[in-house]
């Protein structure tokens, strides 16, 4: 998981200059919205909004446009309805790519997909195709400050969760989906503090990837995240941090 941690990395600080330019404005507030619309618009009740609603802050977006977008989920103003969808297909060294997706225009969306996927010597795939190499996972990203892995280790593990990575002085922990608000809420009161935190997909075993394939995958992973209908990349890819670095650089 080196690879995806690192990844991880680079993918915040690359949100924070996207967000100076309103692009993660546009899939926050998508995800409000649709959060909204399933369940409701208080955050109280509904796990999936409560965790937009902290993603949407963590990017410095207004409260008036997150309030703005929930009223929309929930039908008190008029806006774009949107639906979801996942698309599954393969990248450059056979690495197995997951997308999240809401769109308003599923052909639009769907031809867009298809075209980067070729573009960057990928295919894109058939529904479940690649979704069954994935667990549904939380995962908790801390800023170590002072303390040691084992300390986080220790913290995590007798809170119930199941792994934690740390790299670059940053702690990834996975739960279960089930654990993750109990896991994330100790962590909290033993003054971590949470950079990020959501339910996401990871992937059961990785692929190495280099040369000219690694380069070829980090352009399709970055096309596929900016486009507006994507809202999470998953992948089980591992890059050399080294190869990383300098392909994001």
């Amino acid at each position: 998981m080196a690879g995806h941690s690192k990844w991880a990395n680079i993918k915040r600080k690359k949100e924070k200059e996207d967000a100076r330019r309103g692009k993660v404005f546009t899939k926050v507030t998508r995800e409000l919205m649709v959060a909204a619309r399933e369940g409701g618009g208080d955050p109280n009740a509904n796990f999936r909004l409560r965790l937009a609603i902290e993603r949407a802050k963590a990017v410095n977006m207004p409260n008036e446009n997150i309030e703005r977008a929930i009223k929309r989920g929930i039908g008190e103003v008029e806006g774009e309805k949107f639906e979801e969808t996942i698309y599954e297909g393969y990248g450059p060294g056979g690495v197995a790519i997951m997308l999240e997706i809401l769109t308003d225009n599923r052909n639009r969306t769907a031809g867009e997909i298809r075209y980067l996927f070729n573009k960057y010597g990928g295919n894109l795939g058939e529904t479940g195709c690649v979704s069954w190499m994935f667990d549904k996972k939380g995962s908790i990203t801390v800023d170590m400050g002072s303390q040691s892995e084992d300390d986080l280790m220790l913290a995590a593990l007798e809170a119930g969760a199941e792994d934690v990575v740390v790299a670059d002085g940053i702690g990834q922990v996975f739960t279960s989906p089930e654990d993750f608000q109990e896991v994330r809420t100790a962590l909290v009161e033993q003054g971590y503090s949470i950079q990020e935190a959501e339910i996401t997909n990871v992937p059961q075993n990785t692929v190495v990837v280099a040369g000219e394939e690694a380069a070829q995958l980090v352009k399709l992973i970055e096309a596929l995240e900016d486009n507006d209908d994507v809202q999470q990349v998953y992948a089980n890819y591992d890059i050399p941090d080294e190869i990383l670095e300098q392909l994001s650089s």
